[in-house]
């Protein structure tokens, strides 16, 4: 919980984080009486993007979809469906979910212009619970990409919370409701476009893939038809790129969502085989699949890949963990699908792909994450004994010695050379350069700033990697 925002549980687990944000949305929320407090912060800063938020609980609600047997192995089911419902519950307040159709839709609380010199999450270096400038809320009135990935997150989280019918149809509900206005709003563009809070951090380059997402997981949710007509839909195929041949697309993020669709489509083919009039779009979807499972292996020279062994799915720009991470859980789930239908592996052109070298890429990788690296240091603070001691955030930087610290007041924190007072255990970095060097300095947030996304994603091909007894491959 060291990312929550809102009135927090008495026992969080983390004592230095408190109630924050309580005053978020207030006056400015027309349909709740509860504004925008709760949900998650982003990264070390005190910002709330809906849009990456979205996709990290849609990541936690597939993994344990797919894993639930695993997380209750090592204690960790209800602790990650308390994680989920705090996402989800905060997402049902950035629209009218009782309404069957909805305008609009609050995307994100708080943020920063760039060069900024006035009070805000950026300028200031604060604790949450010490916030006291204004937090701006931003609203748009079409963001396709945004609603699509608000109906996966919820559409998904319906199914682990199956068990309480009346939450269960409530998110179902309102992913349905989210989805509908992605669809049929007159005004298509990315919801960050034109927006100067928004554009510089988590812009969206497209929403299409989010059409095929969030139809995918409104099928599996609902079982209504319709929903698997529109993610098997040429066109959104057509205008997404989807079966081109271009490296970025088969790199999974908060922004792609193709990869992680087309192989949760090729999930549907695999284990349900619907036949006509589906079976062309999932079979080229299927195909795609292991085209992208082949670009994550050096032989193939699709991307670069560093000295140390660590794949440069972001082109050798900063911050590659999260993409390492989302490529290591869909490599291990795809793993998982071909297991459970006994077929021994996949065809990269001429060669065949054994499983375990898929699994050993998944492996490696996450591996590189945990100190398997040059530098023979854990991303992960808290794993190992070498691990990143000066994280780029807020929180964790400032003491909690009874002091509020003031907007500027919080620099000497943010300037300190001494390792925060408090560890973000479990909290994956941005991590090293193209060549395996990292730096452990709070400012340069580059190597040292978590993200709400990448560690989702990071849980994810984690318990995807660990055996029932609590151990993993490597």
């Amino acid at each position: 919980m060291w990312r929550a925002a809102g009135k927090l549980p008495k026992n969080n687990g983390i004592p230095w984080r408190g109630d924050s944000g309580l005053q978020d949305g207030n006056g400015t929320v027309d349909f709740s009486k509860a504004g925008l407090v709760g949900g998650y912060y982003d990264a070390g800063d005190n910002s709330k993007f809906h849009f990456p938020m979205a996709f990290a609980m849609t990541m936690l609600s597939w993994s344990v979809i797919e894993y639930r047997q695993k997380y209750e192995a090592i204690g960790e089911y209800q602790h990650t469906r308390d994680l989920i419902r705090w996402g989800t519950d905060y997402l049902l307040l950035t629209f009218n979910s009782s309404a069957s159709k909805i305008d609009k839709i609050y995307c994100q609380v708080g943020g920063s212009r760039n060069g900024s010199t006035l009070p805000d999450d950026h300028y200031c270096w604060q604790r949450p619970e010490d916030m006291e400038y204004t937090r701006p809320v931003q609203v748009v009135n079409g963001g396709a990409d945004l609603a699509g990935e608000m109906a996966a997150a919820l559409a998904a989280a319906s199914i682990v919370f199956r068990d309480n019918k009346a939450y269960s149809e409530k998110l179902a509900k309102g992913a349905a409701t989210v989805y509908a206005f992605a669809r049929d709003n007159g005004r298509r563009r990315a919801y960050s476009s034109g927006n100067d809070y928004i554009e510089p951090y988590y812009n969206s380059t497209g929403y299409y893939d989010e059409y095929i997402w969030g139809a995918t997981w409104l099928y599996y949710a609902t079982g209504n038809i319709s929903y698997i007509k529109l993610a098997t839909e040429p066109g959104f195929s057509k205008h997404s790129k989807a079966l081109l041949s271009i490296s970025d697309l088969s790199v999974p993020s908060w922004d792609n969502k193709l990869p992680a669709a087309m192989l949760l489509l090729t999930r549907y083919r695999l284990f349900l085989n619907p036949g006509y009039p589906y079976e062309e779009m999932l079979s080229m979807y299927h195909k795609k699949t292991e085209l992208n499972m082949c670009s994550y292996f050096q032989q193939f020279n699709v991307f670069n890949w560093t000295k140390g062994g660590m794949v440069q799915l972001n082109k050798g720009r900063p911050q590659p963990l999260q993409y390492v991470a989302n490529a290591a859980f869909l490599a291990s789930l795809y793993v998982d699908y071909l297991n459970a239908t006994r077929v021994p592996g996949f065809n990269c052109g001429p060669q065949f792909i054994s499983l375990d070298r898929l699994r050993s890429f998944a492996t490696s990788q996450i591996n590189y994450i945990l100190g398997d690296n040059p530098m023979k240091m854990s991303y992960v603070v808290g794993y190992g004994t070498k691990f990143p001691r000066h994280v780029h955030h807020r929180g964790a930087s400032t003491p909690t010695d009874k002091t509020r610290y003031s907007c500027t007041g919080g620099w000497k924190w943010r300037d300190s050379s001494k390792p925060n007072p408090h560890n973000i255990t479990g909290a994956m970095v941005g991590g090293p350069d193209r060549f395996d060097q990292f730096r452990d300095v709070r400012t340069n947030y580059n190597f040292t700033e978590p993200t709400l996304a990448g560690n989702a994603v990071l849980a994810a091909a984690l318990v995807s990697l660990t055996s029932n007894g609590g151990d993993w491959h490597r």
